[in-house]
């Protein structure tokens, strides 16, 4: 009798496995599924349903529009996350609050892929905790056929005759950051007086801005509503595949050479689902696909080798020698941050 009951238990129970959502046993003999937290369009969808067929690990995919709004949502809680898409700062931030699961990268053989240009950084020494993804640069976009002349200074986004054509990016550390360059200091200043200056000038600079925006300056590009615009490498390569007219410029102060690395927080309850995840996203045909497909420059040197060759020749995209050299990385700025925050507000409220 208790053979039969214990097999009618197990014929229950497989049943009800089977019907859980048509799934099949992936390769861990259960039925995980993910929760990805990544920012807008920054992934082919068909990866992500690729991954699922693969290991039969359903993955539940959000998006987020800031660092900050998705440090706000982790703060919240609710929600537990495998796998984050952060910036190199906040994976800094979130190193110090605790955050973050050290990787095992015995689980991580593709990490071998990474341009050693991108791994050791300052927001993570010793890659304990964060795997490089995308990178690019801050820049100008600019028309070069109503601006016949070189751009060659962020001066240029403060020159009268461009007034109304110009637009800035809505966010404290980039459009602060690129002033504190053009003045000659630290895009990570704590300098009270360094700051304040940058200020100065950005105020100084807003009657001339037609606005302050995240995406929308890619539409007033392309429509020629704006002319010249603050603008990320990745929407600058997009814009001028799209625009012939327009070209893309590291001025000659420096820049902000950003870094989206992939992480697992704490409150994964799937760590080694996590680093599957993370180790597939690192395969040179996944990582290719997703750079194709975005538009991004991959710090994964055996995915650029699959790109099309305009693209591995593309100098907006992969700026010849070493980025370091004209670049800098954002870091935590801790405490301080609540004076920048100060700084964009009085801006802002001119």
């Amino acid at each position: 009798m208790k053979k039969y009951l214990l097999l009618t238990l197990v014929l229950v129970l497989a049943t009800a496995l089977a019907g859980c959502g048509g799934e099949k046993l992936n390769k861990l003999g259960y039925y995980p599924k993910l929760n990805v937290y990544n920012w807008s369009d920054y992934i082919d969808p068909e990866v992500l349903k690729d991954f699922e067929d693969e290991y039969g690990i359903r993955v539940n995919y959000e998006n987020f529009a800031t660092n900050e709004e998705m440090l706000a949502k982790l703060k919240a809680g609710g929600t537990s996350y495998d796998v984050l898409f952060p910036s190199d700062y906040m994976v800094q931030a979130l190193i110090e609050l605790g955050m973050l699961q050290e990787l095992d990268f015995d689980n991580l053989d593709n990490f071998k892929n990474i341009d050693p240009m991108f791994k050791n950084l300052l927001f993570d020494p010793e890659n304990k905790y964060s795997v490089p993804y995308f990178w690019g640069t801050m820049g100008i976009v600019y028309d070069s056929a109503r601006i016949p002349e070189d751009i060659t200074s962020w001066r240029a986004l403060w020159d009268d005759k461009y007034a109304g054509k110009i637009v800035m990016l809505d966010s404290p550390r980039d459009s602060i950051g690129i002033t504190l360059k053009m003045l000659g200091y630290s895009a990570n200043t704590r300098d009270i007086g360094e700051l304040n200056e940058a200020m100065a000038e950005l105020i100084k600079q807003k009657p001339i801005v037609r606005s302050y925006e995240i995406d929308a300056f890619k539409d007033m590009m392309a429509s020629g509503d704006a002319i010249m615009s603050l603008c990320w490498s990745g929407d600058a390569m997009l814009l001028i595949s799209e625009h012939p007219n327009l070209s893309y410029v590291i001025p000659e102060e420096g820049t902000n050479v950003w870094v989206d690395c992939m992480v697992v927080p704490t409150v994964s309850k799937h760590k080694r689902e996590a680093e599957l995840f993370i180790n597939y996203m690192l395969r040179p045909d996944v990582n290719a696909k997703c750079a194709i497909a975005i538009g991004y420059s991959t710090a994964n040197t055996e995915a650029i080798k699959l790109l099309p060759e305009e693209t591995q020749n593309d100098e907006v995209a992969y700026p010849k020698g070493n980025v370091w050299d004209k670049g800098e990385i954002f870091i935590d700025l801790g405490e301080f941050t609540v004076e920048y925050d100060r700084v964009w507000t009085e801006i802002k409220s001119k």
